[in-house]
């Protein structure tokens, strides 16, 4: 297994989890057919009124924020690598009777599959782990939006990133140093699934996003940590108020999330 062949073994792994995810308590589909939000406070405090806006949602899996979006008036496009995700996001759409498009392809890829220009682009939660170079990312992200567009952005803190999966030590490099290739069983929506999957990620510090998006013409407005995660997608967690979760044992002493709204010039 070689990182070169990042996508197409992280392609496979996305594939994989759809079904299992789409069935789980974690995306919780049967509440969000009813009309629930999939959205959090960290995101929308930075969103705004999204009504009558075009917003490209990348890295959407199967749709759901994208869908919400859809609810709260925005005229929305997905954007996911994992076809299958796609396919079931276009079902979902369609059942909803909602107007959201979406699209199957590489993110590095995305200019060659779609001709638009937007004013707000977002992406939240476990999504740049999965790109090598967040150079060509940040490039992505300024290529679509129109000038004064925002950027909208919710990641795990990659404080996060250093433990092990328990979080008893310092595991992992803070910084981009290398390729991490790991095999997994269960996946963090239904950690008993009965699933084997292959990833290949990168750690990106902090430095290296805000360099990123400042080097390709975006205005950083606002930049926030939280020492919650709005998931309960890790180990060894406590819910300490309702939808807030944290390593029980660290309480609140590392950073779990930051968001960050940009402007492009």
């Amino acid at each position: 297994m070689e990182a070169k062949d990042y996508i197409n073994i992280n392609k496979e792994t996305w594939n994989n989890k759809v079904d299992v995810h789409i069935d789980s308590d974690f995306y919780d589909m049967e509440g969000f057919l009813k009309g629930k939000s999939t959205l959090n406070s960290i995101e929308l405090d930075l969103l705004g009124d999204v009504k009558g806006k075009k917003v490209l949602h990348l890295q959407c899996h199967f749709g759901q924020d994208t869908m919400t979006f859809s609810r709260m008036g925005a005229k929305t496009t997905g954007v996911d690598l994992s076809d299958k995700a796609i396919e079931r996001a276009r079902e979902i759409n369609e059942k909803l009777n909602l107007d959201a498009s979406f699209v199957c392809c590489d993110i590095y890829d995305a200019p060659n599959h779609l001709d638009e220009k937007f004013d707000i682009v977002f992406t939240s939660y476990g999504t740049i782990g999965w790109f090598p170079d967040l150079g060509k990312w940040a490039k992505i992200v300024s290529h679509f939006l129109k000038p004064d567009g925002k950027f909208v952005f919710a990641e795990f803190h990659p404080v996060v990133w250093m433990f092990d999966n328990d979080f008893k030590e310092v595991f992992y490099n803070y910084f981009n140093v290398e390729p991490i290739l790991e095999e997994e069983s269960g996946t963090y929506a239904d950690k008993e699934a009965s699933l084997n999957t292959t990833t290949i990620t990168w750690n990106h510090p902090i430095s290296e996003v805000l360099n990123a998006l400042i080097s390709n013409g975006l205005e950083i407005n606002s930049f926030n940590e939280f020492d919650y995660s709005p998931y309960n997608c890790f180990n060894q967690t406590e819910e300490f108020q309702p939808n807030k979760f944290r390593i029980k044992h660290l309480e609140n002493k590392i950073p779990m999330v930051y968001s960050l709204s940009a402007t492009k010039k």
